[in-house]
């Protein structure tokens, strides 16, 4: 239970850090590793965490605040971390703390220094409320509370094991095993660890220089650099300047061209993949075709890091670059590309919601958050017209994967910036009213829908008018209100006839439209719809909607008595809104399948599966929702299920759903023939 990130590279050294850690992570409830950049507070964190996971009853939990440019997304970082989706319209905080209310588990905070005084906020907060948390942080200062137990992190000591077997594992990995068995390579090693003062990120660094040249010559170049610096009127700390200076040194080894990508590399706060380096960072004598090449040298040189098919900057080789390009003037231009690239992509995304790519762009849309809020924040700055456009691109993906705050802050904010009517302000009101219904604040979103239309009729936008509708007829559903949720559909989906499957927005009007036959007791059409539509989802590859639907057929085969079809059903929804990563529509298919099982007579492993269901419900912050005719059979089946076993053989079952991995819970739920385990 968990979650930690893999470890990339060997763990060298640290045994008496991490035996200290482990003692302090005993004893006391929050602990800081403080250190310098480069010092390897985020490697012995983790190893650390790794090693202390069987302590805690509800796992460990890993929150990299690193890639984060302000306070704003902190509470949905940590939020994410640790699987809370929050659907509901309460302040954040009060939503974790819930949350986390009753675990008993380790809370990694990695790279708290650029937002130390709202971690600080966030940590009170959370042990004040949750006694069973333990917090782990890494910042180069103290968050600065009471019940602080701060561990100063030093270099590894330079003449030591630990520092040379770095710096010879290092060589070895980038393939320089040759050199480091060349004559006096051993002395060579031992002098570049003092000179560097064993700070591990200045130790890889000179090791990636090791190959095209000799460990002797690294060694007399570093020593060089160092009586360069020692002249000169900067004065730093002895082990900022180690670092400083390896990260100059390996700065001043690159081409031109390797010295201009790092800096526009900087622009981007979390992963990218080379499309993104070429399309924002190419121009000059930086040509596309050369970013791709150029990029590989960068990694050769651990100047960036490489995650699949993503790269990444460490933040203190990110910093330097980052004076680098304030120094070359780029900024402006930089974050003007940066975010009118996010903002093509998102568009190709929105034009992709209707085909095969639709579970990549939702994956795709959520990896680069922090990127897109990046943008978002620039544009809505500097073009507000084109930020509200990006909020309402992004919207629709982020509200189904349960980023709803983000997305109504976004929204509210573009919304309040650009005020002129026209196609992104109409799309930012219906998706601020799908996102407004999902939290269950129905009379603000009729409102919204109301706005949306009116925009969207005036403008003569059919698609609009037809979106508008989609978020007023759901909320007609939503409030027992199939009939007018049935008109509303109708008239919508004849603006202009012939036309019915040519859009994601009649798509999902249409979904809404089924909603409505199945709680107007017309099973019969309604599953005539549902099957029709998702034929043409199937042709499409379409996942989002086809969940939906099979969800609905779930629903009226158990109406209609036939409890084996209505299983088969709820797992293929459960199966696209995994894929998704809804938790919303994954808490919903656990309770149509639960009630599925227990009308086949499975009591003990329904009573499991709707204490799964139970599980995910309290991530989106909500004890159960949906539409009106789930609850009855919902109650039905519970009954008929305690009927069968009994009250205290339910509740047990129910118990080791509700407490189980969400994760592994939902695997085994997917294998029909797998037992909920104890």
């Amino acid at each position: 239970m968990g979650h930690i990130p893999e470890e990339s590279t060997s763990f060298v050294g640290r045994v008496s850090e991490l035996t200290c850690l482990d003692g302090a992570l005993t004893g006391h409830r929050l602990v800081t590793l403080t250190g310098i950049g480069g010092v390897g507070k985020t490697r012995l964190a983790l190893r650390a965490a790794a090693r202390a996971a069987e302590r805690y009853q509800d796992g460990v939990w890993w929150s990299d605040l690193s890639s984060l440019d302000g306070e704003r997304l902190l509470l949905a970082t940590v939020s994410d971390a640790v699987d809370l989706a929050d659907h509901t319209s309460r302040m954040p905080v009060e939503s974790l703390c819930e949350w986390l209310a009753g675990k008993e588990m380790l809370l990694v905070l990695d790279s708290c220094e650029h937002l130390v005084d709202s971690c600080r906020d966030l940590v009170a907060d959370l042990l004040t409320t949750v006694p069973g948390l333990t917090v782990l942080t890494t910042s180069r200062q103290p968050l600065g509370l009471e019940a602080e137990h701060v561990i100063d992190v030093l270099p590894m000591p330079a003449e030591g094991q630990d520092a040379t077997s770095l710096f010879k594992e290092r060589a070895t990995a980038a393939g320089a095993a040759g050199r480091l068995a060349e004559p006096g390579a051993d002395e060579a090693v031992l002098a570049i660890c003092r000179r560097l003062e064993g700070v591990p990120l200045a130790l890889e660094l000179a090791a990636a220089q090791v190959g095209r040249a000799t460990v002797q010559e690294v060694a007399e170049r570093l020593g060089s650099r160092f009586d360069l610096v020692s002249r000169s009127l900067v004065v730093w700390p002895q082990r900022h300047r180690a670092l400083r200076t390896t990260i100059g040194w390996s700065h001043e080894l690159c081409r031109p061209v390797e010295r201009l990508l790092w800096a526009r590399l900087t622009i981007f706060r979390g992963g990218f993949d080379l499309e993104s380096a070429r399309s924002v960072c190419s121009g000059g004598p930086l040509s596309a075709e050369a970013v791709g090449p150029v990029l590989e040298r960068l990694v050769a040189q651990s100047v960036v890091r490489r995650d699949g098919d993503h790269y990444r900057m460490l933040d203190t080789i990110r910093e330097y670059g980052q004076w680098w390009l304030r120094a070359l003037a780029e900024e402006s231009a930089l974050a003007d590309r940066h975010a009118f690239h996010y903002l093509r992509l998102a568009r190709q995304a929105d034009e992709g919601w209707l085909s095969a790519d639709q579970a990549g762009w939702y994956r795709w849309v959520n990896t680069a958050r922090t990127d897109l809020c990046t943008a978002l924040d620039h544009l809505l700055a500097t073009a507000p017209r084109y930020g509200l456009d990006l909020a309402g691109l992004i919207g629709f993906f982020w509200s189904g994967s349960g980023r709803l705050h983000e997305t109504r802050g976004y929204l509210e904010q573009g919304l309040a910036a650009y005020p002129a009517h026209g196609p992104e302000r109409t799309r930012a009101l219906w998706v601020l009213g799908l996102t407004v219904t999902l939290q269950g604040q129905y009379e603000d979103a009729r409102r919204l829908s109301v706005d949306a239309a009116r925009a969207a009729w005036e403008e003569g936008d059919n698609e609009a008018v037809v979106a508008a509708a989609n978020i007023s007829s759901l909320i007609s559903v939503l409030t027992g209100q199939p009939l007018a949720a049935q008109v509303t559909t109708d008239h919508a989906l004849e603006v202009e006839p012939g036309r019915h499957f040519a859009s994601a927005a009649r798509f999902r009007c249409h979904l809404v439209r089924v909603f409505a036959l199945i709680g107007l007791g017309k099973l019969r059409d309604a599953r005539a719809e549902a099957e029709a539509l998702r034929d043409r989802c199937v042709e499409l590859d379409e996942c989002w909607t086809r969940s939906y639907l099979d969800y609905q057929l779930s629903i009226v085969a158990l109406l209609a008595g036939n409890p084996t079809v209505a299983a088969c059903h709820a797992r293929t929804m459960l199966d696209g809104k995994r894929l998704l990563r809804d938790n919303f529509g994954i808490a919903l298919g656990l309770d149509v399948l639960a009630a599925a099982i227990a009308a086949q007579g499975e009591a003990e492993r329904a009573a499991g599966v709707f204490g799964v269901g139970q599980a995910y419900w309290r991530t989106v912050g909500h004890p159960q929702r949906g539409t009106p005719e789930l609850g009855p059979i919902r109650a039905e089946c519970e009954r008929s299920a305690r009927a069968g076993i009994g009250d205290e053989a339910y509740e047990r079952a129910f118990r080791r759903g509700a407490s189980a991995d969400l994760q592994a819970a939902l695997a085994s739920v997917l294998d029909a023939a797998s037992p909920i385990e104890a």
